[in-house]
């Protein structure tokens, strides 16, 4: 009725499944969700200088024309009243608001490239026409020398 050999097929079926499970179970642990670190970033007040990416933001509606930029940085979390903006990590994304023409053509050469801001005024965003996290109205744009 058995078959000659059978033990040992059975013998190396269950070595075969017992070695293609073995890389499934780590693989498995890794896919759990990470740990996530829940330190709020640095604390960034008046005069601390802000860096990351800055990326030009097409407007809809204000003035025609008017440019907007938005820098992407490591998280930051603000001076009170604003502290973490109801964020885990605080704000990633800063709008930068342009006071002129000028402000605005200083940053224009610096868009898709990596620019270091001085803060002079930073505060949550709070309407529903601000497409970033914080809003950084007042600044300076820092220079390498």
């Amino acid at each position: 009725m058995t078959k000659r050999r059978f033990g040992r097929r059975l013998a190396l079926g269950a070595v075969m499944m017992a070695t293609l499970a073995m890389p499934a179970a780590p693989a498995q642990e890794d896919n759990l969700a990470p740990a996530i670190d829940n330190k709020p970033g640095t604390l960034i007040k008046p005069g601390d200088t802000l860096s990351g990416q800055l990326n030009a933001l097409r407007g809809h509606g204000g003035k025609k024309g008017k440019a907007t930029y938005q820098l992407t940085s490591e998280p930051h979390r603000l001076p009170p009243p604003g502290g973490l903006c109801n964020l885990e990590t605080g704000p990633e994304t800063f709008q930068i608001v342009t006071n002129s023409d000028a402000d605005a053509a200083r940053l224009k050469a610096f868009v898709g490239k990596e620019v270091s801001l001085k803060v002079g005024e930073v505060a949550c965003a709070e309407g529903a026409d601000q497409m970033s996290e914080a809003i950084v109205t007042r600044w300076s744009l820092v220079t390498k020398r």
